[in-house]
């Protein structure tokens, strides 16, 4: 794990993200915000709203491990803040609601907010803090350095549907990892790859569909995914998985 600047924030506590202008319909899909502009994410076991900053001043990696619909819900909520979502994936149809969601241009096309891109090495558009850049990458198990993180203010999120041996220089030096509940097998190459404690990789076995247990340096937080209706609309209920 990477020692970039703590990821996570409860209230007001760690680095968090500033906030963009973006239109009344998206933000009625994030809403209710967090205090500080970080992205909620969910909530802790006592309730307690917490955020991730998936936006900085400085390049940043991400890994989310065990489904789509966590990676979709973050493209979501980065795009109503404003910034360009660049997504590499060989199966461009399971992200088509995300697409969806960034509606038109006043041309009438699709928004350009969000693009779909091949898994191959292409320009992207150049981040600023008014208009920061995700690139999602979509690529397997064991994901290609196609687009990594260079300039402030881009993040690249790595999507995993499992963890593999060979995925581990990419899952260690990410800054904030995002796991969803993994088999005995896969939770004991987890405990492995982070050096984890018995007691922590046996709770990553427990997780129901909802919960996500947020890593990175000097953290290690258990929450439960925060959907609003909105959200289900556009990418239907909580799950593992997809």
């Amino acid at each position: 794990m990477s020692s970039s600047t703590r990821l996570l924030d409860s209230r007001g506590r760690g680095t968090v993200a500033p906030e963009f202008l973006v239109s009344p319909n998206m933000l009625d899909l994030v809403s209710p915000s967090s205090d500080r502009g970080g992205m909620l994410l969910g909530q802790g076991p006592k309730g307690e709203p917490l955020s991730v900053s998936v936006l900085r001043p400085t390049p940043t990696r991400m890994v989310a491990v065990g489904g789509l619909y966590l990676a979709r819900q973050i493209a979501v909520r980065a795009m109503a803040t404003g910034a360009w979502i660049i997504i590499a994936t060989g199966r461009p149809q399971a992200w088509q609601q995300v697409v969806r969601a960034a509606g038109q241009g006043p041309d009438g096309r699709p928004s350009q907010l969000v693009q779909l891109r091949r898994l191959s090495p292409a320009d992207l558009p150049r981040p600023t803090e008014d208009m920061p850049l995700l690139v999602i990458h979509d690529g397997g198990h064991v994901p290609q350095e196609l687009f990594p993180p260079r300039a402030p203010w881009q993040t690249t999120m790595y999507v995993l549907p499992y963890l593999h041996p060979q995925a581990s220089t990419t899952a260690n030096n990410a800054d904030l990892v995002l796991l969803q509940r993994l088999p005995m097998g896969q939770a004991q190459l987890a405990g492995q790859m982070w050096r984890l404690r018995p007691q922590m990789f046996q709770q990553l076995t427990q997780l129901k569909d909802d919960q996500v247990i947020a890593m990175g340096q000097d953290m290690w937080a258990h929450l439960r995914l925060y959907t609003t209706p909105a959200e289900q609309q556009i990418l239907g209920a909580v799950r593992r998985g997809d």
